[in-house]
């Protein structure tokens, strides 16, 4: 760990020299949609000195609409507002001197259009990635290696995060984060988060914001902090909509979104679909056991190939009415379904024998496995939004709602080679059923230019209620029930939540910062055996500073306080027999993981739209939750005998904790060339009493490499490696991925056609892993299909009611 902080403090060393001292200089303005006369807050601000053709810098503007650019230097300046759906605004002759060292443009009108403009346009780039005090932004609409992938393949292009070959996401080495859709919470699109994610195809994201600090306002649960994925909408007037299709060798989805909008009163929706063609998974496990002596041994090895599929579709309607111009209200209605099938031949030699090699016993079976899943998920939701006539202050109701009926359906049978045992075998049918209701309100207070309040309440309803009947199957053939694997239950738990924050600005702007605490009081009510949940109060505090050297470059500090409740299933103490010699079950007795982290961190844009980001991090879990692995070599439940047993359960390990590096930047090489990449270095250790520490290095990278050939035509290659991770009792394996990508455009820009391949080199993924523990090693060989070959096509129609062709701004003024 020393190593690692000298290795940072040297990285850092070029990064203090540049620094500068602070001009005096300040533009600043507001940025309103001219029709609604609500503020745009995701429009990007260029300055540029006057013959540049570069900008001098850029920024994005806050939540309210507002931007200051401070440190600007004497000269005249030219300035463009632009983003997506809305005209371009150039304002001329900005003038900044000695005498007269502020210029308040105030509020710029955008205007809304038909055509979907490039969401931000810096000198004729697109900017993908946005460094904002509290979050980091990625712009998804101008990656085009993911545009026949889903939600997990635009996360992979994202600084800090990675993805693993099925699906699961980690934000800074950490598993535990927590998802929004459209600011709401993922889980009321049902199911587990890995399969929403992929269920959501790349064409419908807009943008990604991530923020590993999340402030007050957010859930205190997730202790990697929150991903909050924005979906693409229209405020245009008129109708407008857009269609995309995407065929592939191994993934094939498509999307319909139409927007229509007059006067006060917008209407959306959109129909979704995604089918993950049948392909193979090839598994071959070897596990080692062992009696206290080491003299009498038992190798077990299973070798199992498994086709899987998955389709799904989703569909939902949205609808804005702007009772006054300062009453809003939004209502939401969705559906989604997901259904996914997964077969197994599994063939299993399990040879015991002596230190001296003598074999006692060579049992030789074979195991047919087969898992279908089903999902439909109904959403809602209702949201007002009030504004007043002093500028920043708001009060917003939100009240989200989702219903969730599933059902799993799981069966194996056993068989044995020249008959020496009668088969086995097992089927089970688990349906449930998932309600949540969200229910906040949210109060924003600017006491002064410098100085806002925020605060709120929150409850969240969760329920559970889950069945499982299991069959046995019997010497002669026919399946009985098993009473001691059949059983019902009922989950509830109750948050309910207050929070309060200010965000100020210091010392004549030398200091911005936001501090808060979330309180949170929650109650959990189960029948689950053996589980006495006690009642339990978290008290979460965060701050965030930053200090701006100039438009350019700056430093940001950062302390949050978060925790993670285990979810139902790590409650869950009844038995995963699916695989009667690898045995799951949950923990009723699971705490709460908390986890404090601090981070430290300095980002620079250059003057060509180049930029860095150079981070520190430090963060330590208690009661990290882990899946701790024994071996049973006779394992009874309910009078039924195991054997040669690996039962997996979760259980709070001890501490871990993490020092990491993150380096990641873009750099326009030229008018065509541009790149961008991330690396993310961490050292973990996980501190368990009564066992030896066990950590290591770990590290994650990626390069993306875009090439413009014509005024239409585009070129991406994209390509990331995550490697092996030492958790508590097993080795991570790790990976690698990469895909290319071209785009033309057609139709005058309306239309796009696109050409994929991943990995087309390599027909698997091949990922090698080990465990241990008391009695037992094991290693593993996973190998998954991911190579593919797609095509893909885009096309936007409509056009606004009275919209006419594009012109050129010439000033404020301009419409």
């Amino acid at each position: 760990m020393q190593k690692l902080a000298g290795t940072f403090l040297l990285l850092m060393i070029p990064v203090l020299s540049i620094a500068q001292t602070v001009n005096r200089g300040q533009i600043t303005g507001t940025v309103t949609d001219s029709v609604t006369k609500k503020v745009i807050d995701v429009t990007i601000i260029s300055l540029i000195k006057t013959g540049a053709v570069s900008p001098f810098t850029w920024i994005g503007v806050n939540a309210d609409g507002s931007f200051k650019f401070a440190g600007v230097p004497e000269g005249q300046y030219r300035l463009v507002a632009n983003t997506m759906g809305y005209r371009t605004k150039i304002i001329d002759s900005l003038v900044v001197t000695a005498a007269a060292p502020v210029c308040a443009i105030g509020n710029i009108p955008l205007a809304p259009v038909g055509k979907v403009l490039k969401e931000v346009m810096i000198a004729g780039k697109a900017q993908v990635l946005n460094n904002k005090m509290d979050q980091l932004v990625y712009n998804a609409t101008a990656d085009i290696t993911s545009q026949n992938g889903v939600a997990t393949d635009v996360l992979k292009k994202v600084p800090m995060i990675a993805v693993d070959v099925d699906g699961n996401v980690s934000l800074q080495g950490n598993e535990n984060v927590r998802f929004l859709i459209n600011g709401k919470p993922a889980s009321i699109l049902g199911s587990g988060i890995s399969d929403v994610l992929q269920t959501i195809p790349a064409s419908q994201i807009k943008r990604i914001e991530v923020m590993t600090s999340p402030g007050a306002k957010y859930d205190a649960s997730g202790t990697a902090g929150v991903i909050n994925i924005v979906l693409k909408d229209d405020k245009a007037k008129g109708v407008n909509g857009s269609i995309h299709l995407s065929a592939g060798t191994r993934l094939e989805n498509g999307s319909i979104n139409l927007a229509a909008r007059k006067g006060r009163i917008g209407m959306s929706a959109f129909f979704s679909g995604n089918t993950q063609l049948k392909s193979k998974v090839v598994n071959t496990a070897d596990r080692l056991s062992f009696n206290t002596g080491k003299d009498t041994l038992t190798q077990f090895i299973q070798h199992r190939i498994s086709p899987f599929s998955k389709n799904s579709y989703q569909s939902g309607i949205n609808l804005e009415w702007e009772v006054t111009p300062r009453n809003t209200l939004t209502a939401t209605a969705g559906f989604s379904h997901m259904v996914t099938y997964a077969t197994g031949r599994v063939e299993q030699d399990q040879r015991t024998y002596l230190s001296t090699g003598q074999t006692l016993s060579d049992i030789v079976s074979e195991r047919n496995a087969a898992t279908n899943f089903g999902e439909n998920a109904r959403n809602w939701s209702l949201t007002y939004l009030k504004t007043f006539r002093k500028k920043g202050r708001e009060l917003s109701l939100n009240y989200v709602s989702s219903n969730t009926d599933n059902k799993n359906y799981d069966a194996q049978i056993t068989t044995y080679q020249k008959s020496k045992f009668p088969a086995s075998g097992i089927r089970s049918n688990n349906p449930g059923r998932d309600r949540e209701t969200d229910i906040s309100i949210d109060y924003v207070e600017p006491v002064s230019k410098d100085f806002k309040i925020e605060t709120g309440l929150k409850a969240i309803i969760e329920n559970i209620d889950n069945s499982v009947v299991t069959d046995t199957l019997l010497n002669d053939g026919v399946f009985v029930n098993n009473p001691g694997q059949t059983y019902r239950f009922h989950f509830k738990r109750n948050i309910y939540a207050g929070y309060a924050s200010v965000s100020f600005s210091l010392f004549n702007k030398l200091l911005d910062g936001k501090a808060g605490v979330r309180y949170e009081h929650t109650e959990t009510r189960s029948d689950l055996p053996e589980a006495d949940i006690p009642v339990d109060d978290i008290l979460a505090p965060g701050l965030l500073l930053q200090h701006k050297l100039d438009e350019t470059q700056s430093f940001r500090f950062a302390y949050t306080y978060r925790i993670q409740r285990p979810a139902y299933e790590d409650l869950n103490p009844f038995l995963g027999i699916i695989d009667p010699h690898n045995l799951t079950a949950g923990n009723p007795a699971l705490k709460n993981e908390t986890g404090q982290k601090i981070e430290i961190g300095y980002n620079k844009t250059f003057d060509n739209n180049s930029s860095l980001y150079i981070g520190g991090l430090y963060n330590i879990n208690h009661n990290d939750i882990q899946h701790y692995t024994s071996f049973f070599p006779v394992y009874v439940v309910n009078g039924t005998n195991y054997y040669d047993v690996s039962l997996s359960k979760t259980a709070n390990i001890g501490r871990q904790t993490t020092f990491g590096i993150n380096i990641s930047g873009a750099a326009i090489i030229t008018d065509k060339l541009s790149l961008r990449s991330d690396i993310l270095l961490l050292e973990k250790n996980n501190i368990v009493p009564g066992f030896p520490d066990v950590g290591g290095w770990s590290y994650k990278a990626n390069l993306n490499i875009t090439y413009q050939f014509e005024k239409d035509l585009i070129a991406e290659a994209f390509g990331t490696i995550n490697s092996k991770r030492a958790d508590f009792q097993s080795i991570r394996p790790g990976y690698y991925n990469y895909t290319i990508a071209v785009k033309k455009q057609l139709f005058d820009k309306k239309g796009s056609l696109g050409l994929t391949a991943i990995n087309p080199f390599s027909r698997y993924v091949n990922q090698y892993s080990s465990a241990y523990g008391t009695g037992f090693t094991q290693t593993n060989l996973r190998q998954t299909t991911m190579r593919s070959f797609g095509v893909t096509f885009n096309y936007k129609f409509g056009r606004p009611k009275g919209s006419t062709e594009k012109k050129k701004d010439t000033g404020l003024l301009a419409d």
